[in-house]
C-alpha cells in the first residue's frame, strides 16, 4: 500500500457571494475528489466535507496517496504477417513501431486476437509523485465551479468568483509549490479580519481546523451553524420568548459570518400595532436577523442580530442593530396607518385600472370571474357560497395597498388585516389569505374550507386564462407561473378531499375567460372601428384579428396538464410510475377520485395474484383491439360450450353483483380484492379455451365475456400497465 499523507488546500478570497456559497463550496470538493480520481490516486475520504467561510474555500483530507500506482501501458502493434517477412526478418512496419515504442523490435511482446497473433509493447512506468500533480489538480477543480459571471482584477487574464489573496496546499508538513490565480502556495492562512488580522501558520493538515478557530474563525459551517443556533436560543431565552430560525435565513448568516456572535436588541412596542408578517420580513429578509416569539407565537418588540465578531462594547452593536431597522419599521407601521385610512373595499376600485393581461382583460375582470367560480365550488364543497363570493370580491384589494406595494410577499396576509379591520367576518379574512396557499413547493394547503374554495377558484381561474390567451409554459419560461398553479389546485383538491368534478370546473372557468376575452375583442372592435372611421381607413385594417378556440379541446388540455404535475407529485411519493399510468388512462375527472383509485392499486400491487392478472387484463385488451366482429353486451349462456369459459363466466357474473354497491361507493380496494379472486378462471380459461373460435357466433360471445371483466378492472384502473 502506498504511504499516505493529509492533505489540506485553501483558497482565500475577498468575501465571496452569500447565497453562492455553499455552492462553490461543494463543486471544489467534489473538483479536487474527481482529478484525485482521475489519476489514479488513492485517498481515504473519511467523513471530509466542504469547509467554507466567507473569505475561504478548503478541502481536507485525512489520507492521500504520496503517488500515483505504477502506469501500465499496452499498445498494440501490426500482426505478424504484415510485422515479418517470409523469411521472418522485420519489416518497415514493425521496425517503425519498434523505434515509436523506443526499443528493439525483438523485446516486442506477442499476442493473440480473434484475428491472430500480433506484435503488442507493455510497458509500465512509476507513478507521479502527488506533489507534482497538485497543482494542476487544483487548477481543474477551480476550472470546472460553475461561477456565472467570473471577476478580473489586476491585469491579468484569470479570473475568479473574486479576487484571490492567498494559497495554502500542504500535503503532510510540505508545502506544495504552486502558481494558482496569481498567488504562490505557502502554509500561512488568514484569521479573522477584524479579530484576527494576521497570518495563521498551518504547521500540518490536521492542525488547520483548530489552528483557525484560535484565529477567530470557525471554518467547518456546521459549527458556525451550531453556535448561531445556540446563541440565538440562549438571548431568545433571556428575553423570554423563542426564536424564529427559518432554514433560509440562519443558512445565510452562516455565509456571512466567521466568528458569530448573538446581540440581544429590541425595537419600540407601538410597532407591533403593523402585521407581524410585515415585520417579520424586514428582519428576516432585508437585514438577517433572528424575530423573537412569543409562547403563544406572537412577535415580541424583541429580536437578535448576529455579529461577524465578540465586540468589548455590544451596547453600541445594538444600537446600530435597533437603529438601522427602525426606518423600515416606521415606514411599515405609515403604510398600515395609511391603508387602514383608505380601507380595503376602496382600495378594489383601482382594480378596474390595473391590467391583469392584454387579452384577459384587468385584475378586476378576473376577480369577477373568481367571485362566479367560488360561489360555484363552495356549493358543492359544502361552504358559503355568499361567504365565498364575498372573499373572493375582496381578495384582490389588497394589491392596491401601499403595504403591499412595499412588500410584495405579503399578498393575501395584508388583505386579511385589513379585512378584520374594516368588520370582515375572520372566515372571510382567514380566506382572503389562505387563498394563495401553498405559497411554495412544500408549503401546506389552505386549512379553512373558504380558503380552500378559493384557492382552487383563484387557481382555475389562472389556468383557464393563461391556456386560453396562449400563455402555456414553453421549456423554462412559465411567466404566469401555471406549473406552480396546476400543482396547487390539485394539491389543494386531493388534500382537501373534495369530490368535485375538476374536468368540468375547468370547462366552466374556459367558458367565463373565452367570455370575457370576446367583450375585451368587441370593445376592441368598436373603438378600432371609430379610429378607423376617423382615419379614413378601412375597417379591416383596424380590427384585432379573431381567435378561433375550441373550449372543450382547451379544457382536455388544462386538464392533462394538471395530470402531468401530479405525475410528479406522486413519484416524490414514491408511488411507482405503473401505477400513475393505471389510473391516468382513464383520466377521472375527479382528482380526490384519481387518489382514491392509485391507494387501491397501490393495495392491489401487493397481492400475490397482481401480476398474473395483469398480464392477463393485457392479453384481454390486445385481443379485444383484434376483434373484427361486433361484441355483444351481455354473455349468451347457451354458447359456452367449454367447462373453463362456463366458470369464468359463472364467476365473472358473481363479482360483477358483489362490486355493484363498492364500485358505487367508490371502495376500489374491495373491487380489486374480488376481482383478486378470479385469477383460478382466468388461468384455467386462457389454458383451454380458444378465443377466436371458427363459429362466429360462440367467438362473439367469449369476447363479450371477457370484456365484462376487462370493464369491470378498468372502472378503477387499467392494471395491465402493472404488467412488467
Amino acid at each position: 500500500m502506498s504511504e499516505q499523507k493529509s492533505l489540506l488546500v485553501e483558497l482565500g478570497t475577498e468575501e465571496l457571494p452569500v447565497k453562492a456559497l455553499p455552492g462553490l463550496a461543494q463543486a471544489f470538493f467534489d473538483g479536487v475528489i474527481t482529478a484525485l480520481e482521475k489519476r489514479g490516486i488513492g485517498f481515504e475520504r473519511g467523513d471530509a466535507k466542504p469547509l467554507y467561510t466567507p473569505r475561504r474555500l478548503a478541502v481536507l483530507l485525512p489520507a492521500v496517496d504520496v503517488e500515483q500506482p505504477e502506469q501500465k501501458s499496452e499498445v498494440l502493434g501490426p500482426y505478424l504477417n504484415i510485422a515479418l517477412d517470409a523469411n521472418g526478418a522485420p519489416t518497415k512496419a514493425l521496425e517503425g513501431f519498434a523505434a515509436k515504442a523506443g526499443i528493439d523490435w525483438t523485446a516486442l511482446e506477442r499476442t493473440t486476437d480473434g484475428k491472430g497473433e500480433r506484435f503488442v509493447h507493455r510497458a509500465v512506468k512509476p507513478g507521479a509523485k502527488t506533489a507534482d500533480l497538485l497543482a494542476d489538480i487544483v487548477r481543474e477543480a477551480l476550472a470546472g465551479m460553475p461561477i456565472p459571471k467570473p471577476m478580473r482584477w489586476g491585469a491579468h487574464e484569470y479570473a475568479f468568483a473574486r479576487p484571490v489573496h492567498w494559497l495554502v496546499l500542504l500535503l503532510g508538513k510540505d508545502v506544495v509549490p504552486a502558481q494558482v490565480l496569481g498567488v504562490t502556495s505557502d502554509r500561512m492562512s488568514r484569521g479573522h479580519r477584524f479579530e484576527h488580522d494576521k497570518p495563521v501558520w498551518i504547521n500540518d493538515p490536521g492542525d488547520y481546523v483548530m489552528a483557525l478557530q484560535g484565529a477567530k474563525v470557525l471554518v467547518d459551517p456546521d459549527a458556525r451553524r451550531a453556535r448561531i443556533v445556540a446563541e440565538v436560543e440562549k438571548a431568545a431565552a433571556q428575553a423570554g420568548g423563542s426564536a424564529r430560525i427559518t432554514d433560509d435565513n440562519l443558512e445565510q448568516v452562516v455565509c456571512l459570518t466567521e466568528w458569530p456572535a448573538a446581540v440581544l436588541c429590541s425595537f419600540e412596542s407601538a410597532f407591533l400595532a403593523v402585521p407581524q408578517e410585515a415585520l417579520i420580513e424586514t428582519m428576516e429578509i432585508n437585514q438577517k436577523f433572528f424575530p423573537v416569539l412569543s409562547n403563544g407565537g406572537r412577535l415580541t418588540e424583541h429580536f437578535i442580530g448576529i455579529a461577524n465578531i465578540e465586540s468589548q462594547n455590544v451596547d453600541e452593536v445594538r444600537k446600530g442593530y435597533e437603529r438601522v431597522i427602525r426606518p423600515r419599521f416606521s415606514d411599515a407601521k405609515f403604510f398600515f396607518d395609511e391603508d387602514l385610512k383608505q380601507g380595503l373595499v376602496s382600495m378594489g376600485d383601482g382594480l378596474k385600472t390595473v391590467t391583469y393581461q392584454a387579452k384577459l382583460g384587468s385584475v378586476a375582470d378576473k376577480v369577477a370571474r373568481v367571485a362566479a367560480l367560488a360561489e360555484t365550488i363552495a356549493a358543492q364543497v359544502g361552504a358559503d357560497p355568499a361567504q365565498a363570493r364575498r372573499a373572493a370580491e375582496l381578495a384582490k384589494n389588497d394589491l392596491q395597498s401601499r403595504m403591499v406595494n412595499e412588500f410584495p410577499e405579503l399578498q393575501g396576509i395584508a388583505g386579511r388585516h385589513y379585512a378584520l379591520a374594516a368588520g370582515e367576518p375572520k372566515e372571510i379574512a382567514l380566506a382572503i389569505d389562505e387563498a394563495y396557499q401553498p405559497r411554495f413547493a412544500g408549503d401546506d394547503i389552505a386549512l379553512s374550507p373558504l380558503g380552500k374554495v378559493l384557492a382552487i377558484a383563484e387557481r382555475l381561474d389562472t389556468l383557464a386564462g393563461g391556456f386560453a390567451a396562449g400563455l402555456k409554459p414553453t421549456g423554462n419560461k412559465d411567466p404566469f407561473a401555471l406549473r406552480r398553479n396546476a400543482l396547487g389546485l390539485a394539491r389543494t383538491v386531493i388534500e382537501s378531499g373534495f369530490g368535485i368534478d375538476v374536468y368540468r370546473a375547468i370547462n366552466i372557468a374556459i367558458h367565463r375567460v373565452l367570455h370575457d376575452m370576446q367583450s375585451i375583442r368587441d370593445l376592441k372592435s368598436v373603438e378600432a372601428i371609430r379610429s378607423a372611421q376617423q382615419a379614413g381607413l378601412g375597417v379591416e385594417q383596424k380590427l384585432p384579428p379573431k381567435e378561433d378556440v375550441n373550449a372543450d379541446a382547451l379544457t382536455s388540455e388544462v386538464f392533462d396538464f394538471i395530470l402531468d404535475r401530479l405525475r410528479g407529485y406522486y413519484a416524490d411519493k414514491g408511488v411507482p410510475a405503473a401505477h400513475f399510468n393505471a389510473v391516468a388512462e382513464l383520466k377521472p375527472a375527479s382528482l380526490y377520485d384519481f387518489d382514491t383509485r392509485l391507494d387501491a392499486i397501490g393495495t392491489f400491487a401487493t397481492l400475490q395474484e397482481a401480476e398474473a392478472l395483469a398480464a392477463a387484463n393485457k392479453r384481454i385488451g390486445n385481443i379485444l383491439k383484434k376483434a373484427d366482429i361486433a361484441i355483444p353486451h351481455a354473455v349468451d349462456r347457451a354458447l359456452l360450450t367449454d367447462p373453463a369459459e362456463s366458470a369464468l363466466a359463472e364467476a365473472v357474473e358473481a363479482v360483477l353483483g358483489e362490486t355493484d354497491e363498492a364500485l358505487h361507493h367508490h371502495d376500489y380496494v374491495t373491487v380489486l380484492n374480488h376481482l383478486a379472486r378470479l385469477r383460478p378462471q382466468v388461468d384455467a380459461f386462457f389454458d383451454s379455451v380458444m378465443v377466436n373460435a371458427d363459429d362466429p357466433a360462440v367467438r362473439a360471445n367469449r369476447l363479450a365475456l371477457l370484456k365484462r371483466l376487462a370493464d369491470r378492472f378498468r372502472a378503477v384502473a387499467a392494471i395491465e400497465h402493472l404488467s412488467t
